[in-house]
């Protein structure tokens, strides 16, 4: 719990007894590789801080194809948002590229939170905002830079996973062909 409650301190100003206090709305779990923390057509329940391994996080699009919109590291959180906050059937699916430890909370543990401490009120706003620009980065990207520079950003931001996930997987997510992936690697290594 350690690494998720200096997490929380980067967000906020969070003693250790704040922390303590409510230490019991969170639960530790592992997901094996392969697994899945949500799966289309299910409803959320859980937000997770990725405590250590990587997820993947894609959705099916008009040709039946999985299309990957983001790989969730270590000290990082997760969720399908959409169906986590309204209780409705997700969209997509967060599947664990390698073993994975997480600090998980329920939706009803955590507007419990919301209801008991303005700090956790705090925390939740921060991190939606947080959340929130992150998906504009990253539309940004898919829209305004070029294939060489999209995988160039994925090498300086994420260099961990480049040797984790598959070749398909990555294409998707640069929003680029398996094919043009291929050539870019080739010409950045020569």
């Amino acid at each position: 719990m350690e690494s998720f409650k200096l997490f929380l301190k980067s967000i906020v100003p969070l003693t250790d007894q704040e922390f303590e206090n409510y230490r019991q709305y969170f639960k530790a779990r592992t997901l094996p590789r392969n697994s899945y923390f949500a799966e289309i057509g299910k409803t959320s329940n859980e937000a997770a801080f990725i405590k250590k391994g990587l997820l993947r996080t894609y959705y099916i699009n008009e040709k039946y194809e999985e299309v990957t919109s983001c790989f969730c590291e270590e000290n990082n959180l997760t969720a399908s948002y959409k169906s986590f906050i309204s209780q409705q059937p997700s969209e997509l699916s967060i599947q664990a590229v390698e073993d994975t430890e997480l600090i998980t909370i329920s939706y009803t543990d955590l507007q419990n939170l919301y209801q008991q401490s303005p700090i956790w009120q705090n925390i939740g706003r921060t991190i939606a905002e947080r959340q929130y620009m992150v998906m504009e980065q990253y539309a940004s990207v898919l829209c305004n830079e070029t294939a060489k520079q999209k995988y160039l950003r994925l090498l300086k931001d994420q260099p961990s996973i480049i040797n984790k996930v598959s070749i398909k997987d990555m294409a998707s997510y640069l929003g680029i062909t398996r094919r043009t992936l291929s050539r870019i690697r080739k010409e950045i290594t020569k």
